[in-house]
């Protein structure tokens, strides 16, 4: 059962408040918040059709490592194809135009880990109805970090607790975003958000719970690996594919996921594309991790001016 206290309020892009800070956020109280709205009902698009998306999304994956994931132009094509489907709420558009003009690390994360979640389900949901289902959450798993302050986002040193406090709280905000814009607490995307930083092992956020569900947990992997292998503001470079492959590695080690997302993901990555169960997962590290990284430091709270 859902029971968290929210450390920071939720706001629409259009500055209204859903949920203020210190406010208990429960599936009750959610329920509560969003049932005037449900006589309402959102303009819908394609993903795919909608501004540049389509464009972006194919530039991205030019890109390392994707140049070699998605190598195969029918596969590119096809992908395309099936995003053209998925229609999703004006508003998850505006929030992607948001990112699109002020964070653009944020905006080519979304679309990459939809891209990349949406390969790795026909390895591992034999469903093609749940693969569907699955990719209609890629666009939508960062949407609560319209709720972090931007200055937080492109923070170069080391989060105090107070901002490392809002990067958490985007889980949560996108969980109450989503569950309003859909007006459906029970849509896949809506616990994607929530739970896309949870791990097996319970070490995760918000909740602190094992994530036991595949298809969160392959937006999850997807989310890892592509944060590891993209420029962040925190850290000198992107780890190597390598080193990337490497961490991950003893993430399974740990517990905190699956050795089969990791094969799969190795499998992506080689030019014969075995089949990811025939993958032999190396114990040798050989990678070298970025110069400065200061991702999961502290720094000391700022002291406040004394009040006359």
């Amino acid at each position: 059962m859902l029971r968290l206290t929210l450390r920071h309020p939720v706001r629409t892009l259009d500055n209204q408040l859903l949920f203020a800070s210190g406010d208990l956020l429960t599936e009750d109280n959610l329920e509560a918040v969003i049932r005037p709205q449900k006589a309402y009902s959102y303009q819908t698009y394609s993903v795919l059709l909608y501004g540049s998306i389509k464009e972006d999304c194919q530039n991205f994956l030019k890109l390392p490592p994707y140049g070699t994931i998605f190598w195969d132009k029918k596969q590119i094509n096809n992908l395309m194809k099936l995003l053209e489907t998925i229609q999703l709420p004006i508003s998850i558009f505006q929030s992607l135009d948001y990112f699109k003009k002020r964070d653009l690390h944020t905006y080519a994360h979304i679309l990459t880990v939809f891209a990349l979640s949406t390969l790795l389900a026909e390895d591992l949901l034999p469903d093609p109805e749940e693969r569907i289902r699955l990719s209609t959450t890629g666009p939508t798993h960062d949407i609560g970090k319209v709720c972090v302050p931007l200055h937080i986002l492109r923070k170069t040193t080391p989060l105090t607790k107070t901002e490392r406090g809002f990067i958490e709280h985007h889980t949560a905000g996108g969980y109450v975003l989503l569950s309003y814009y859909y007006k459906d607490i029970q849509h896949l995307a809506c616990k994607v958000a929530l739970e896309h930083h949870e791990r097996r092992d319970g070490s995760g956020y918000p909740q602190g719970i094992p994530l036991k569900n595949l298809l969160v947990e392959i937006i999850a992997v997807s989310d890892i690996y592509d944060a590891l292998t993209k420029p962040r503001p925190y850290r000198s470079a992107p780890y190597d594919n390598r080193t990337a492959l490497e961490e991950m590695t003893e993430m399974a080690k740990q517990g905190k996921i699956g050795w089969d997302m990791v094969k799969v993901i190795i499998a992506h990555n080689r030019k014969t594309k075995p089949h990811y169960k025939d993958i032999i997962v190396s114990n040798e590290r050989r990678g070298t991790p970025p110069a400065y990284n200061v991702h999961g430091m502290t720094a000391e709270e700022e002291e406040k001016e004394p009040k006359d």
